[in-house]
């Protein structure tokens, strides 16, 4: 799995499809305590985006998955994510991509639409809706969750979902803990109605952590809303509905 620096911060990263001729690139980034191998190998999106003509780029953010495991909350900031997210594009030569994030990705995809659009062909946020700018949408508390002796010891239901997806995934909790501390920034309603590039909002009907799609569509110029029928935040991710919407949206700025 290659790699690449950022400062201090070793990244791993994906690159697949990129022998595709005049192959558009497009940058996964994962939701907080997941990994490119959870958010996008597993769900299976890379084959049907290489398979559109896409070149498929994806990183392990900042504490999650193979990349560097940091422990002060300071050094999760969202625009801190989204600067290691500018850097992989640098380091591939990419000046230019469609960005695809999935909760917390698609926090950091906003804010690097937002702080560098020069840098963003579109972006598709994938399970956030108005918590963007309303709310961040997991509780601070899952960090209590992953700090504590054992699962049995959780109580808060969505603590335990998160403590038992941190412990499957072997994942550094004490990492994901400052994460969810650092990472609680919001955009203003003016900054994002002031994100120039397309943008694509898409989560489930089921899921009470992302907010309105609808509502978060209608602030940003030109967004458009889907809603993933009948799933969840975690079952969203590899839901058939949210690809083929993907996959219409990424066709229609070819």
């Amino acid at each position: 799995m290659p790699r690449f620096s950022h400062g201090s911060v070793e990244l791993a990263y994906l690159d697949e499809g990129q022998d595709i001729s005049n192959a558009e690139p497009i940058v996964l980034v994962h939701g907080f305590a997941s990994s490119m191998l959870f958010n996008w190998v597993q769900p299976a999106w890379i084959a049907p985006l290489t398979a559109s003509g896409r070149r498929v780029i994806a990183l392990d953010n900042r504490g999650h998955g193979s990349s560097t495991k940091l422990y002060d909350p300071a050094d999760y900031h969202t625009d801190r994510m989204a600067q290691d997210v500018r850097a992989l594009m640098d380091h591939l030569k990419i000046e230019r991509a469609d960005v695809m994030g999935y909760s917390m990705g698609a926090r950091i995809a906003a804010f690097l639409a937002y702080g560098h659009p020069e840098r963003v062909r579109s972006a598709i946020l994938g399970g956030l809706g108005l918590h963007l700018v309303d709310g961040v949408g997991l509780p601070e508390t899952i960090a209590d969750a992953l700090e504590a002796p054992s699962l049995t010891d959780v109580t808060d239901p969505q603590g335990r979902t998160f403590r038992a997806f941190a412990d499957q995934t072997k994942s550094d909790r004490r990492a994901l803990a400052a994460c969810i501390r650092g990472s609680r920034q919001v955009l203003s309603r003016e900054q994002a109605a002031a994100i120039k590039a397309p943008v694509l909002v898409a989560v489930g009907s089921k899921d009470p952590i992302a907010g309105s799609p609808e509502a978060l569509a209608a602030l940003i110029p030109g967004a458009k809303a889907l809603s993933i029928p009948g799933r969840d935040h975690m079952l969203a991710v590899g839901d058939k509905v949210f690809k083929a919407g993907v996959l219409e949206f990424l066709k229609a700025r070819a």
